[in-house]
């Protein structure tokens, strides 16, 4: 078999790292399960918690096509939408600001330096499980306050809940616990890459509407601390409805490269 030799990019927004794809030529084997796994592997090819292609959209500017880590096309990813913008931006596909659509639908951005504010989707049903709630940001979360959350066992605890509590479908997991006021701490255990992340996009976002929800915060803007570093949520409510939510942090180009492969 012919060998492909494919241009690629390396982004990251808080530690949440992708490799990034300019498929705007569809040259891409989008099929090739395989491939995408490799790309992602950490120790056999370049290492990323996701891959995304950048594709041309006929009604908005671009089209994000995210795969888990794992090889599989998957839901939305709120950090990985932010550093396509930022690689759009590189691209010259777009300027400050822009609309593209996702596999949850369409989404609006703006970037000014390195940060970027990145429209989700409005989350009308929250429900309650026990001790969490779990609600849909673009992907499926769990959110679950726990105690000294710089010792708790995160795989090993996220691992239970994505399986015995989701069954083979899953769940990504998050684990908050309160710092002050409308701040708190994230961790989380993310499906597709089947252990934890220094960050999750749409898990942040989870978890500050969640803790809006049950009244840990009255504020809607909502500062969250990752691993990886630091995200905002703004969103308004109304009438039981989450909107205009925000994903608001850095975004940024790591290096470039080459493979054969």
């Amino acid at each position: 078999m012919k060998k492909m030799n494919i241009t690629f990019y390396k982004y990251q927004g808080t530690g949440n790292d992708f490799v990034m794809i300019d498929n705007r030529n569809l040259q891409f084997p989008k099929e090739n399960t395989k491939l995408v796994a490799f790309l992602c592997d950490r120790r056999l090819g370049v290492g990323a918690d996701g891959l995304i292609l950048l594709e041309n959209d006929p009604k908005s500017d671009f089209k994000m096509v995210y795969y888990n880590s794992d090889g599989n096309e998957s839901t939305m990813c709120g950090n990985g939408g932010r550093c396509l913008v930022a690689f759009a931006q590189f691209l010259n596909v777009i300027k400050e600001k822009t609309s593209f659509v996702a596999i949850d639908g369409l989404h609006n951005a703006t970037m000014k330096g390195d940060v970027v504010s990145l429209q989700m989707i409005d989350v009308t049903e929250i429900k309650e499980k026990p001790q969490a709630l779990f609600l849909n940001t673009g992907s499926p979360h769990h959110v679950q306050m726990v105690e000294n959350l710089s010792e708790f066992k995160v795989k090993k605890e996220g691992e239970k809940l994505r399986y015995g509590l989701y069954g083979e479908t899953g769940s990504n997991i998050n684990f908050v616990e309160a710092i002050k006021d409308n701040k708190f701490a994230v961790r989380t255990y993310e499906r597709g890459v089947e252990d934890e992340t220094l960050s999750c996009g749409t898990g942040v976002t989870a978890v500050a509407i969640a803790m809006h929800k049950t009244g840990k915060v009255k504020e809607k803007h909502v500062f969250i601390d990752v691993l990886g570093g630091k995200l905002e949520v703004a969103f308004n409510y109304e009438n039981g409805i989450y909107r205009d939510v925000f994903l608001i942090g850095e975004a940024k180009q790591v290096f470039k490269g080459n493979i054969s492969c």
